[in-house]
């Protein structure tokens, strides 16, 4: 489960989503009466293997898999992996090329030749080095600013807290310093521990963008006790692939040089700051000149879906689906930053939901030809990215979605404590609640509900094209993105005997006479956080919109709009982009967030979004969370 995502998302009681799911056996002919058919009795299917379970995810979670990252050998060779086992059981290959379906993933950014940063202070003139007096950003454009320089503050606008370092100063088309962080007292203010959304670099980034700034200098600022002024690793903190403006970080002892020449001291200046609560920014004096040069390269890779398809009596079919792709060595999204270089083998994040998979497949396979219904076995790639190998199939898919009954996805079930399964999406499908009401009389687990389909995970994808989704997960912990999620940690008894449940309720999705019926849930608002995958407890009002996950031009592509919503009422549709939100350019998911964390209920916002090509303008009124 990609962490950018889940950090936004707002299924009750867990990170990935508050949610649960199903069990074993159970397979039955369909006939097509003219009335209403009769669910026949279903075949008895076989057990869940713990030990083949655990003995699969020890594979996936091996050394030799580098964490499946994208990129990596080790995630091609789990691909060829998962084509095998799907080969040895019978089952058809149902992607482009093969068992795959191949597409281009952005990994990661690189530094190349030509990255420089030039001083100027009275005249003394200074090159600063690389890595050691000043380092870029990974999301910062490429390019070159040469400019007059101003300071301003910590790079806020907070009209909750009436601050405002941008207030009366101009940085049109200047390099802008800033702190890292945020005034000390916007904890009081807003009556919380910890910082608000105010502190990441990407929103100071786009604030100083949206103001006219040509590059972005950050400092660190005040040290607490025994605390070095460290650069930040490049690559190590999170944004989008281009913020859209120049961004480097430089050292406080370079920093202190430049409020020399202007009479002050950044220590000083940042007391006051914090003291009062109150902007301390300023333009420095003319003898200071910086020159800022930013050279980026950006790192593609070619990774797989890896599908297989059972064959039925008819052309509808069930999809049963896990993400097997991981952190490879770790990256921005490791919650151990520390250990970053180090494989982060995913043995519960997602070895255990493919596993799974591989398992379920095991069990349909004699099956073939034989139910309803076909089921389509799907392993995404590209998920901790984004949730890229789900959007592209659904783009682009390899079956007839309109055929596609339901799909089921398993992310992070191999960790099941005291019998607590949660899943999510039961308010989707029609049949949902019955099924699973009645499968679960037999199952030892407890389950915890969510009507919502959409969160931190491939179900997401399908949801958007309004298929019925059951997503199951068996809660978070403290290996989640760390070197430490090992497969001995994995409980492959209970993944098992949730295998065994989720197997029955597939059997009686796929042997139902009538297909479940597609149920949109009120209250998901996938534009609430930086991807927007929550609801209403994400930043901002409410707009309505569900983003494509799928990587494309530049702005917000639609991939569908909630009925009902503000943006549905202002007659923005699946599909729309959009490029300009209240006057402010929107490039990705960070724009959009960022615009909407800065509106309030009631706002009447002009928007661009282009459709079939062309721009298209209207006006949304934003609503309350709902």
């Amino acid at each position: 489960m990609p962490q950018m995502l889940r950090r936004h998302s707002n299924i009750a009681p867990s990170p990935r989503r508050t949610l649960l799911h199903f069990a074993v056996a159970g397979f039955l002919a369909l006939a097509f009466a003219a009335a209403a058919p009769a669910q026949a009795p279903a075949p008895t299917l076989g057990k869940a293997d713990a030990v083949r379970y655990l003995d699969t995810d020890k594979t996936l979670a091996s050394p030799e898999m580098e964490g499946r990252g994208a990129g990596t050998k080790g995630i091609d060779r789990a691909a060829h992996l998962l084509e095998q086992r799907y080969q040895s059981l019978g089952l058809d290959p149902a992607g482009t090329q093969g068992f795959f379906q191949p597409f281009t993933v952005t990994t990661g950014a690189k530094l190349v030749s030509g990255n420089d940063l030039q001083e100027d202070v009275a005249g003394k003139k200074k090159i600063l080095k690389l890595n050691e007096d000043f380092v870029p950003f990974s999301f910062s454009s490429s390019g070159q600013a040469a400019a007059p320089v101003v300071f301003a503050g910590y790079g806020v606008t907070a009209a909750e807290f009436g601050y405002d370092d941008y207030a009366g100063l101009d940085v049109q088309g200047k390099i802008v310093v800033l702190l890292r962080y945020e005034p000390a007292g916007f904890a009081a203010k807003g009556g919380h521990q910890g910082l608000t959304q105010h502190a990441a670099l990407i929103t100071k980034a786009i604030n100083a963008r949206n103001h006219g700034a040509k590059s972005v200098v950050v400092i660190n600022g005040k040290l607490s006790d025994g605390e070095e002024d460290l650069l930040t690793r490049f690559g190590s903190v999170s944004g989008p692939e281009n913020a859209g403006v120049l961004l480097v970080q430089v050292k406080n002892k370079i920093a202190d040089d430049w409020f020399a020449a202007a009479g002050k001291s950044l220590a000083a200046v940042q007391d006051q700051i914090n003291l009062n609560t109150k902007p301390g920014s300023f333009a420095f004096p003319a003898t200071l000149h910086l020159s800022v040069d930013v050279h980026i390269d950006t790192l593609h890779a070619t990774v797989n879906n890896v599908l297989a398809y059972l064959p039925g009596k008819t052309d509808e079919y069930v999809i049963v689906g896990a993400h097997y792709d991981h952190l490879g060595y770790g990256n921005a999204d490791s919650l151990a930053p520390s250990q970053i270089g180090q494989i982060h083998p995913g043995a519960d994040d997602n070895a255990s939901g493919t596993s799974g998979v591989l398992e379920l497949a095991r069990l349909f396979a004699p099956l073939k030809g034989q139910l309803p219904r076909g089921i389509l076995f799907m392993s995404f790639a590209g998920e901790e990215l984004g949730l890229l190998g789900s959007a592209h199939w659904t783009q682009q898919p390899t079956r007839p979605l309109d055929k596609a009954v339901a799909m089921i996805n398993m992310d992070m079930i191999g960790r099941i404590k005291g019998e607590k399964v949660y899943v999510g999406g039961v308010g989707t499908g029609s049949t949902f609640q019955t099924i699973l009401t009645a499968t679960q009389k037999n199952s030892p687990f407890h389950f915890e509900y969510s009507p919502g389909g959409y969160s931190a995970s491939d179900h997401t994808s399908f949801v958007a094209r309004k298929i019925p989704v059951l997503f199951f997960f068996s809660g978070l912990h403290s290996d989640y993105h760390k070197p430490s999620d090992t497969w001995d940690k994995i409980n492959a008894p209970d993944a098992a005997r949730l295998l065994d449940f989720i197997a029955v309720v597939i059997s009686q999705i796929d042997t139902a006479p009538e297909r479940p019926k597609f149920i949109t849930v009120a209250a998901d608002d996938p534009h609430s956080g930086v991807t927007g995958t929550g609801g209403g407890g994400g930043y901002g009002p409410w707009f309505g919109s569900i983003p494509d996950f799928g990587e494309s031009e530049q702005g917000v592509r639609f991939s569908d709009v909630q009925p009902g919503s503000p943006a549905a009422k202002a007659g923005l549709k699946a599909g729309d982009v959009l490029s300009d939100f209240a006057g402010k350019p929107i490039r990705n998911l960070y724009d959009f967030t960022d615009a909407l964390r800065r509106s309030k209920v009631g706002d009447v916002v002009a928007v661009t979004v282009l459709r079939d090509g062309k721009p298209l303008k209207a006006s949304v009124t934003l609503a309350q969370r709902r």
